[in-house]
């Protein structure tokens, strides 16, 4: 399983680039991500490798970590209907997920409260 590291932002032009610049300073490299604004608040999910590295470039960066959890990754094929297969069978296990986003090279993040339910449910 992966990291993913959920960081805290100001809903302002460059919240986005200073964080991931100050990974990009550290020499760390950006898996995946996603980001929006909610009530104001920006909110960064990251997926990184090399995550002790990441969380001390963000907080010396200033930068507020908020949460950082496992998640799982799951190869995806690239047509209509492949992810649906995917979260149906998870569905079908009652698992519940609560982030989803993808890799820079396609593949499908997935977390929730059981991370490890949910390699399983992907799994089968």
């Amino acid at each position: 399983m992966a990291t993913d590291l959920t960081i805290g932002l100001f809903d302002r032009p460059g919240s986005l680039a200073g964080a991931s610049d100050a990974l990009g300073r550290a020499g760390i490299n950006i898996d995946g991500a996603c980001g929006f604004v909610c009530d104001g608040q920006g909110t960064y999910h990251v997926l990184v490798a090399e995550v002790e590295r990441a969380r001390r470039a963000l907080i010396d960066a200033g930068f507020t970590i908020e949460d950082e959890r496992r998640v799982f990754i799951a190869p995806i094929e690239n047509h209509p209907g492949a992810a649906a297969a995917l979260l149906r069978r998870v569905a079908e296990m009652d698992v519940n997920i609560d982030l989803m986003y993808t890799t820079l090279d396609g593949r499908l993040v997935l977390g929730g409260a059981d991370a490890e339910a949910i390699d399983r449910a992907a799994q089968d």
